[in-house]
């Protein structure tokens, strides 16, 4: 078989990542720069600043990661990178770099879509795993649900129409004083609590369609009540009431997709996917209707080059690439 490696490059936000793939499925490096320790103190990413980082750590990071899967860059067959969505300076760096190396080595640039490259990291994980399934993608920014036909065909079934469930996850700690990255310290906290508040869960006409805003707002609004009657304020279980109430909304329309679609396998991305209870609430309900459940790796959860680098993959093998006048866009859609 012809060894086919693939240049994986992403700077959608806050982690500089370079991953260098064989053949779309063995990863020879996945080297990941985050930021999360310079935004921290700011609580949640300053775009500004992101972009800074990421044209301080991609040229370091591409080194790291051709040293650490002892190739040479003139062995690449093609550069895969994401031009959107994301922060428009993040993913300029990146594309920049990955323009100026498919030029200097004459090779194929692949733009990424970052939301395609979240539910291919599946592939990397589960090489038994095939078309057709429903993806749920739920991350920071965005909250999807897709029927996948097939490697290079798939159609948006339903999206959220205000906040994502990551944003809600962050929006929740922030007010709550956990610090940030919110979800992981809304979901740590949530596991000493009780889901004892009724918190809502949004109705909409597009049965496949996500709201979290109100969700959002509910929680706030509670907190405010609280401290205005000067009762007393379980952060913990409000963390729980407010992931089961969130995660009963992703569990719900999943379930819905696969059912009015015949298939039986879900696949799940984005750094939501993390989410224990929301894993653990997919793995039962799906397996009361006898349908597998998969989700990639914590590390291959959140952004990374690894995930873009494997769609980049499958764009090749079809020939699908991209001009060098490729532009990025924050608001990309699948």
């Amino acid at each position: 078989m012809k060894r086919i490696l693939i240049l994986g490059i992403e700077t959608s936000c806050d982690e500089t990542s370079i991953c260098v793939l064989e053949n779309g499925k063995k990863i020879l490096a996945n080297i990941i720069s985050t930021q999360i320790p310079v935004h921290q103190k700011f609580g949640g990413v300053v775009p500004e600043i992101a972009s800074r980082e990421h044209l301080d750590h991609i040229a370091p990071v591409l080194e790291e990661a051709l040293l650490e899967a002892k190739i040479e860059l003139s062995e690449i067959a093609a550069i895969a990178v994401t031009y959107g969505p994301g922060l428009v300076g993040a993913l300029l760096v990146g594309l920049s770099f990955a323009k100026g190396l498919a030029f200097a080595l004459d090779k194929p640039l692949i733009g990424v879509n970052h939301l395609e490259g979240h539910f291919y990291a599946n592939y990397l994980c589960h090489p038994e795993l095939k078309p057709p399934f429903i993806a749920l993608i739920v991350s920071g920014g965005h909250t999807s649900l897709l029927h996948v036909a097939d490697f290079n065909n798939f159609t948006v079934l339903g999206q959220t129409q205000d906040d994502a469930a990551g944003e809600a996850f962050d929006k929740v700690a922030r007010v709550l004083q956990l610090g940030y990255p919110g979800g992981p310290k809304v979901d740590t906290l949530a596991q000493t609590g009780t889901a004892c508040i009724p918190f809502p869960v949004a109705k909409l006409k597009g049965i496949y369609d996500f709201s979290f805003s109100g969700l959002k707002s509910a929680v706030i609004n509670y907190l405010h009540s609280q401290q205005q009657k000067n009762l007393p304020i379980n952060p913990a279980d409000v963390c729980a009431s407010f992931q089961t109430a969130i995660v009963s909304a992703l569990v719900e329309k999943s379930l819905l997709a696969l059912t009015n679609h015949n298939l039986n396998r879900l696949v799940l991305a984005g750094g939501v996917s993390a989410n224990s209870k929301l894993r653990a609430e997919l793995e039962l309900a799906l397996k009361q209707i006898d349908a597998q459940l998969f989700y990639p790796s914590n590390i291959l959860c959140t952004d990374n080059a690894a995930m873009i680098a494997c769609r980049g993959y499958y764009l090749y093998e079809n020939g699908i690439y991209s001009d060098l006048n490729l532009n990025a866009n924050p608001a990309l859609r699948i």
